[in-house]
C-alpha cells in the first residue's frame, strides 16, 4: 500500500489519505486544539499567535495531544515518506491554524520556499501532511496536480495559471479527519472564498541538513521540535530519528528573535504592571480594613 501511495505522490504531487486516526483520537485532538484557540498567547497563558489578519496560528501541536504524535508517526505515513524522501528525513515543523471566514485571496498560489536557493541548485524534496480538524466544504486546500519539482518554489500570480484547466486542480474538501500528503514544491493555495472557520494542522518533513533560506534562519522557523514527554513512550529508533532526537543541525544557542510591535508591547507591559500594582495596593488596603474590624 505504501508503495502505491508513494507512486501516486510521485506522479501527482499529492495524495489523499483516509482513516489515519479513529473517532476517539480525533475528538481528543479537536478538544486540545480548540483550547489553544480560546485566547491569544500572552504572559503565562498558552494560546494562539496572531501574525496576520485571517489566521490564528497554533505552534508545536505535538505538545497538545497524543493523537498528534501518533499521526506524525503513523505507519502508513512513514511507509510513503520512506519511499519518497529516503531514510534521512525528519519532522521539521508541526503547527496549525484557524482560518477565518473571508472572501479575500490572502494566501494565493505558491510553492513553499524554505531552502537557500543561492546555494542549492536542485530542488530538495519536502513533503507536508495536511490534516483537517473541522469539516471543510469551502476554502479548501487547492493543488495543481503534477506541478511539483518543475521550478524552485516561489509565489505564483493568477495570470501565470490561466492555461491550467480546472480539471488539473485538486480541491481537498472533506470531513474532519481528512488528511493529504503533498510535495511542497508544487503550486498550491488556500482556496477562496472561506465561508466557515477552518481548523487544520500541517506537519512538515524534509532532510534537516539542507541549507535553509535566511528568512527562516532569522525567524528560527525550523527549530528542534518541542515535545511533551507524556506522549513519547514506546518510540522506535526510527520514530526517534523522525522526531529529531539528538539532532542539533538547526539549533541556535540563545536565539533572540528580532522583536516587532515594540511600542505596543511596551504599552501592554506598562498597563499590565500598573494593574498588578493597583491590585497589590487594593489587597493591602482590604487587609488593613479586615484587621481593624477585629481590633
Amino acid at each position: 500500500m505504501g508503495n502505491t501511495l508513494a507512486a501516486e505522490l510521485d506522479e501527482s504531487g499529492i495524495v489523499v489519505l483516509r482513516d489515519l486516526v479513529n473517532k476517539q483520537q480525533l475528538a481528543s485532538m479537536q478538544k486540545a486544539f480548540e483550547v489553544r484557540l480560546r485566547r491569544m498567547r500572552w504572559n503565562n497563558f498558552d494560546g494562539y499567535e496572531k501574525t496576520e489578519a485571517y489566521r490564528h496560528m497554533v505552534q508545536d501541536v505535538l505538545t497538545l495531544d497524543q493523537g498528534f504524535v501518533d499521526l506524525a508517526l503513523h505507519p502508513v505515513l512513514k511507509g510513503i515518506l520512506n519511499e519518497y524522501l529516503g531514510s534521512r528525513y525528519e519532522l521539521a515543523e508541526a503547527k496549525g491554524w484557524k482560518s477565518l471566514p473571508t472572501k479575500r485571496d490572502f494566501h494565493g498560489w505558491h510553492g513553499d520556499a524554505w531552502y537557500d536557493q543561492k546555494q542549492i541548485h536542485d530542488i530538495p524534496r519536502e513533503v507536508k501532511l495536511g490534516f483537517y480538524l473541522t469539516d471543510v466544504n469551502s476554502g479548501a486546500f487547492n493543488y495543481i496536480v503534477a506541478s511539483h519539482r518543475k521550478q524552485h518554489p516561489r509565489g505564483v500570480g493568477n495570470n501565470e495559471l490561466q492555461h491550467v484547466p480546472r480539471t488539473s486542480i485538486a480541491e481537498i474538501t472533506g470531513p474532519a479527519g481528512t488528511a493529504f500528503l503533498f510535495d511542497t514544491s508544487g503550486i498550491h493555495r488556500q482556496g477562496v472564498p472561506m465561508l466557515d472557520e477552518r481548523y487544520a494542522i500541517f506537519l512538515n518533513y524534509h532532510e534537516p541538513d539542507v541549507a535553509l533560506q535566511q528568512e527562516d534562519v532569522d525567524y528560527y522557523r525550523y527549530h528542534p521540535l518541542l515535545l511533551n514527554a507524556a506522549f513519547l513512550g514506546n518510540l522506535s529508533k526510527e520514530d526517534q530519528r523522525i522526531l529529531g532526537f539528538g539532532n542539533k543541525a538547526n539549533y541556535i544557542h540563545a536565539f533572540d528573535r528580532n522583536p516587532k510591535h515594540t511600542t505596543l508591547q511596551t504599552l501592554f507591559r506598562t498597563t499590565f504592571t500598573m494593574k498588578l500594582y493597583a491590585d497589590s495596593v487594593r489587597q493591602r488596603i482590604l487587609g488593613r480594613l479586615r484587621r481593624s474590624r477585629h481590633t
